[in-house]
């Protein structure tokens, strides 16, 4: 009886979502993107599988780890993708040129390429001179054609008592606002 209803209930969510998908325009619109973000993802993890896309094992362990070790190296080169183009535009700002934010938006990390799957590989075991550049940030002459002027923004101190009362009042406040 419990898992009737619980069919019936699937039925009608479904129903419902896919009469909204046909009424409202912008969840057509937003899903197609979801959609299409994620299949590009796929395709890109897909080319860079090496073997090809056929997993050679039956045992569903060994093609998880196959799926996760993919997905892993897809999203290490994406990361090394998103870096350059950091880099690049942040010279480019270096430089006195504006970069256009709607340009960047549509830069993908799916940059195939610039990848050498089957390259020299080369171990080098030396570490560099100075410490590589790990971070995402965009310099604000890249984000913001004026200067920023706003302070930045603090969180608000506790009042009273030591330092380890003050440090516990933010958490504090986020279990009081979690269980709101």
């Amino acid at each position: 009886m419990i898992r009737r209803a619980h069919s019936e209930l699937g039925r009608a969510i479904r129903t419902i979502t896919l009469l909204r998908y046909l009424s409202e325009p912008q969840s057509r619109e937003q899903i197609t993107q979801v959609t299409n973000r994620n299949e590009a993802f796929h395709g890109f993890a897909d080319w860079l599988m090496f073997g090809g896309r056929l997993i050679g094992q039956s045992d569903p362990d060994h093609q998880e780890k196959v799926i996760k070790f993919n997905e892993l190296l897809a999203n290490c080169v994406m990361y090394s993708t998103a870096l350059d183009i950091t880099g690049s535009a942040n010279e480019i700002a270096a430089e006195g040129q504006p970069v256009d934010l709607d340009d960047l938006a549509t830069v993908s990390p799916y940059i195939t390429h610039t990848v050498r799957r089957f390259g020299n590989w080369t171990l080098n075991l030396t570490p560099p001179d100075d410490t590589p550049n790990t971070r995402l940030d965009l310099e604000p002459r890249v984000l913001f054609a004026a200067p920023w002027t706003d302070p930045p923004h603090e969180m608000p101190k506790a009042t009273g008592g030591d330092e380890d009362s003050q440090r516990e009042a933010p958490r504090r406040a986020g279990r009081a606002a979690r269980h709101r």
